[in-house]
């Protein structure tokens, strides 16, 4: 059987092999999981879809007859618990392969996944529920997680259906096990590939993350990211380091990687050790790798001579500008080229250095031909070659598949990103005479950090409740090691001094407040904010100062 992507795209190419056109063949009632898991599993049943290990030595290696089965199984269940077509819910199952099977689920049903990540606290969880409209939630074994989530239920208006997996938790229903006695055939919804399928929250710097809607089409999409950037092969297996509850996951651990035939490996850690991950790609043999720009500095910082990298034919990474160095070591080590990528939640990969495309060291490689790119100034108009500009997504004449349907409930935010039929990412960048992008920054003040967008707000929402903050601005500072680190530069509340001991109390708090990786790991006391007339804290003054020091 020919890898399924092939039925669902048309391709041209060059006279060098490289990747010129892209147009997706999308049939008007397309489902990944009715589409392509179970034609899978039809044709290869025995064909791997899933490799599971965890930290404890545990393994589970998952066949496409097997995933169907369990997919349609939890399906079943779950629409006699009540869950129906364009019902939201929320995954908060870590990097457990129980993950997969549910969010399957999710799509034969005709519901919204939303996945999230196993760090949210209470107070998350209710802003996530109220603004998405949340029906039911699926978490993780974990206590923390499932007290969380009990916390949060009772302060929402409307009743959540909680289910969970692995053990018995009081409150939720153990989805794993209800569902066995179910039938693993599954009746096909009827759906559109326009319809809402998949919600992810994205930080923003002016509220609250904001909802992020992809349509049933966004699999296809991800032929590109994963047969010609990541550079899959069918019957391997590939790894890309992400939890489930991020949009990475969506772009290495699930829709492009099985269309184009690869399986998937997944290592379920919640610290990352660079021993224990090697030791996994060796063990399991992985052929194809993608990763942030932290785990490769942390792998060349603890010794690259150490590690096995041979059965790996393929690195990407994604998330960050990685420094040229770091590539370039890489390289002379392990023979392997680190091939960059560019992308948001709210696409699929929009610039990379694709198969047979040259490496550029230090850009971002060159456009995706699945969109219409193009670097502009602040009138919406292409700059020339050279000049800093924003990167948008214009209109092409034909559907943007991989681009999200809109942000949920969000007008503002729509209005702000969509413009005269052109998305803005809010990134900018040059582009070279060569067609080549060099990422220069963000147009708004998100902080990227280990791999992780954390909007200022979210921070600042969480620090200002301590008592000792009167006022607060968060920015990032550069990080050899993470990219950019969370700094908060903080006045006080008078009575209040600024000592060491404070700074490990407000570090403590937030991390009480929020998702743990938001915060901030540099505090700075000061008298003042620097602001606007109109009062709104100018955060670029505090990163230019803290660029001069």
């Amino acid at each position: 059987m020919k890898p399924l992507y092939q039925q669902f795209c048309r391709e041209t190419f060059d006279a060098n092999g490289v990747l010129t056109d892209f147009e997706v063949n999308c049939p008007e009632n397309f489902n990944f999981a009715f589409d392509v898991v179970d034609a899978i599993a039809k044709e290869e049943p025995d064909k791997t879809a899933l490799v599971w290990c965890d930290v404890e030595g545990r393994e589970k290696i998952i066949s496409f007859k097997e995933m169907s089965e369990s997919s349609g199984k939890a399906a079943n269940f779950l629409k006699k618990q009540g869950i129906g077509k364009g019902d939201r819910v929320m995954l908060i199952l870590k990097r457990h392969y129980e993950y997969w099977y549910t969010i399957l689920a999710l799509h034969k049903i005709g519901a919204v996944a939303i996945p999230a990540t196993y760090m949210l606290r209470a107070d998350d969880i209710v802003y996530r529920i109220e603004t998405a409209n949340i029906k039911a939630i699926v978490c993780a074994e974990d206590a923390e997680i499932c007290d969380n989530v009990l916390q949060a239920v009772p302060r929402v208006k409307t009743n959540v259906l909680l289910f969970n997996v692995r053990r018995q938790h009081e409150g939720f229903i153990r989805l794993d096990s209800e569902m066995e006695n179910e039938s693993p055939v599954c009746d096909r919804v009827d759906n559109q590939y326009t319809d809402p399928f998949l919600l992810y929250f994205t930080s923003g710097t002016t509220g609250y993350p904001k909802a992020v809607v992809h349509e049933y089409s966004y699999p296809l999409a991800h032929i590109v990211t994963a047969k010609h950037w990541q550079n899959v092969e069918d019957n391997g297996l590939h790894l890309t380091v992400a939890d489930t509850g991020w949009g990475k996951a969506s772009w290495g651990k699930i829709y492009g990687q099985w269309l184009c035939g690869t399986a998937v490996m997944v290592y379920d850690f919640e610290h990352f050790v660079p021993e224990d991950l090697m030791a996994v790609i060796k063990k399991y043999h992985v052929t194809s790798f993608c990763a942030p720009p932290t785990i490769y500095r942390f792998l060349v910082k603890t010794g690259l001579t150490q590690y096995d990298f041979s059965s790996i034919r393929y690195a990407a990474t994604a998330g960050e500008a990685l420094n040229a160095e770091i590539i370039k070591t890489f390289k002379d080590v392990t023979g392997l080229e680190i091939k960059e990528g560019y992308g948001q939640t709210e696409t699929t990969l929009l610039v990379g250095h694709l198969k047979n495309v040259p490496i550029k060291l230090g850009s971002m490689g060159k456009p995706s031909p699945l969109y219409h790119l193009a670097i502009i100034d602040k009138d919406g108009k292409p700059v020339p070659a050279g000049e800093v500009g924003e990167i948008a997504v214009l209109p092409s004449g034909r559907h943007n598949f991989g681009l999200c349907i809109c942000y949920d409930n969000n007008e503002e935010a729509d209005a702000r990103a969509w413009r005269h039929g052109v998305y803005h990412t809010g990134d900018t960048a040059y582009c070279d005479q060569d067609g080549y992008y060099w990422f220069v920054g963000r147009t708004d003040d998100i902080i990227k950090s280990s791999g992780y967008r954390i909007g200022p707000f979210e921070v600042e929402s969480a620090l200002i409740k301590h008592p000792a903050v009167m006022e607060c601005a968060i920015t990032g500072v550069p990080d050899e090691e993470r990219g950019y680190l969370v700094k908060a530069t903080v006045v006080l509340q008078k009575g209040f001094a600024g000592t060491p001991e404070l700074v490990k109390e407000l570090q403590t708090f937030v991390k009480n407040s929020t998702a743990p990786y938001k915060y901030p790991r540099v505090i700075e006391f000061v008298d003042s904010l620097p602001k606007t007339i109109s009062g709104k804290i100018k955060r670029d003054t505090i990163r230019k100062k803290d660029m001069e020091k």
